[in-house]
């Protein structure tokens, strides 16, 4: 049975950091594409970030450009997503997809997702 399971949510202050990850089950990770999605409440769902299954190759929103990162640990069939500096627009459940195609990941078009994470960001 394919599974992704996500952790790492939590409450951190505005300017902190958490990490987030994707654990994958049933399946070996690095031979799909993985991305990070949000939905916040009354939100549509966005991407936050993707990670290739062939290249390595990283995609980020300008929202979040240059305060997460996407990496992979294959050893750990795991994927993680850093978040630094943490905003008060950031406050959302947290997402893991995967796809062997890239580009459908990036359009959150997969059909396989974890159940989420929730990042809450307050003073």
């Amino acid at each position: 049975q394919v599974q992704l399971v996500e952790s790492g949510g939590g409450l951190v202050q505005p300017g902190g950091s958490l990490r987030l990850s994707c654990a994958g089950s049933g399946f070996t990770l690095d031979y799909y594409a993985i991305g990070w999605f949000r939905q916040a409440p009354g939100k549509e769902r966005e991407g936050v970030s993707c990670i290739s299954n062939s290249d390595g190759n990283t995609y980020y929103p300008d929202a979040v450009k240059g305060r997460f990162t996407v990496s992979r640990d294959n050893a750990k069939n795991t994927v993680y997503l850093q978040m630094n500096s943490l905003k008060t627009e950031d406050p959302a459940v947290y997402y893991c997809a995967a796809d062997r195609d890239y580009r459908t990941v990036v359009a959150g078009m997969t059909d396989y997702w974890g159940t989420g994470t929730l990042v809450t960001v307050s003073s």
